[in-house]
């Protein structure tokens, strides 16, 4: 009887240590490690090159002009930041001794003008005397001798004629010449645009490059009507260009907004800076004109689209490690390790052709203390 009643107490004993057991691993169990998740999804991939150095923003068409010739700075007819047409007068050099030099041109052609409608009109009433002088002789009134010499006098007079038309020739030629000098010495705008800088001031010396020695402009003219980005590509990057490929176009100076373009021109050959990578320079034409402002030498990174692919699954870049492995979250909220095949990649997202599936939660980083394969996690809640 004894023994039967001491049984019931084990059981109770047991019951209650098991009990406390439970509470005591409850109690002291680890939290589930707090990750971030993504979701296996179906989405647009594109693989994507980048440039290796900041681009810029460049002017279809600038001039930096300076005069043909050097003097004085004598009419200084715009300043910065006009705009200006085409033609327009922009400056001009000391020229008086030009202009002089035309104008005494001018005078002589009009003399020789002068001179030749004298010797001309002369040269006709001579030849018409000669004609008269010559039936004259055919009829016997006068002697063949005196018809001779009326006929060399005509002849003569129409060579006086002939050689002023040859003074007024050359006296034409010479105002083209002092045209074309005092030309030298006046700056037009090739294009219509903005006047970007002034290098000079009035009575100041103007004087052109010479060949081999840079020296700065008289006027920097830009034309913003047409600009374009020139971006360098790392050269492991070239072979995957082509002319035409979309491209996206970020500014540092006007953050979160994207411009489309395409790329216009590839350089056929690699830049090669010390101490820099080999790059190819790319440039992009927009294809609308920006609505907002945009200043020639801005900076710009491109973003070519070399291939792009819709509607396939794909996860976040970041969340895949070396070896194509990932960790998920399983059905019971435990880490698993998984290798999955990949397909097209940028920085943002990766294309996955095996090993995932749609809805499956992948964990966004592996480097958090105490994450490794089969331990509880729960997905961090964002504020």
């Amino acid at each position: 009887m004894l023994r039967t009643k001491k049984l019931p107490r084990l059981w109770i004993l047991a019951i209650l240590i098991a009990l406390i057991s439970i509470a005591t691993w409850f109690i002291s169990r680890p939290d589930p490690i707090e990750v971030d998740l993504a979701t296996a999804e179906m989405g647009l991939v594109e693989s994507t090159v980048v440039n290796t150095r900041a681009g810029t923003i460049k002017a279809c068409r600038r001039a930096k002009l300076a005069p043909a010739a050097g003097g004085h700075i004598v009419k200084l007819l715009v300043k910065e930041g006009d705009r200006v047409e085409e033609g327009q007068h922009l400056l001009e050099l000391w020229n008086d001794d030009l202009s002089a030099q035309r104008d005494l041109v001018r005078r002589q052609l009009t003399m020789a003008e002068e001179r030749r409608t004298e010797v001309c009109t002369v040269a006709a009433n001579s030849r018409r005397e000669s004609e008269r002088t010559l039936q004259l002789a055919d009829q016997g009134f006068v002697s063949a001798q005196r018809s001779e010499t009326v006929e060399a006098e005509a002849r003569s007079r129409e060579a006086s004629c002939e050689s002023t038309k040859s003074d007024i020739k050359r006296a034409q030629a010479q105002i083209k010449v002092t045209q074309a000098g005092i030309e030298r010495t006046i700056l037009l705008a090739p294009f219509a645009g903005i006047v970007a800088r002034i290098t000079g001031e009035l009575g100041e010396y103007a004087t052109p490059s010479p060949p081999g020695i840079p020296t700065p402009p008289a006027i920097d003219l830009i034309d913003d009507t047409c600009l374009y980005v020139s971006a360098p590509m790392d050269e492991v990057d070239a072979p995957k260009l082509r002319v035409g490929q979309t491209a996206r176009v970020t500014l540092d100076a006007i953050p979160g907004q994207i411009f489309l373009g395409r790329i216009r021109r590839i350089a056929p050959y690699v830049t090669e800076i010390e101490k820099q990578a080999r790059t190819v320079d790319i440039e992009v034409n927009f294809d609308e004109p920006p609505k907002l402002p945009l200043l020639v030498g801005y900076s710009a990174d491109v973003e070519s689209v070399v291939d792009r692919r819709d509607d396939i699954l794909r996860i976040p870049t970041q969340s895949i490690r070396q070896g194509g492995r990932v960790l998920i979250m399983d059905a019971d909220k435990r880490v698993q390790e998984r290798t999955v095949q990949t397909g097209l990649a940028n920085w943002a997202y990766t294309e996955i052709t095996g090993g995932l599936s749609v809805g499956e939660k992948v964990l966004l980083s592996s480097d958090q203390d105490g994450l490794v394969v089969g331990v509880k996690v729960k997905q961090k809640i964002r504020p």
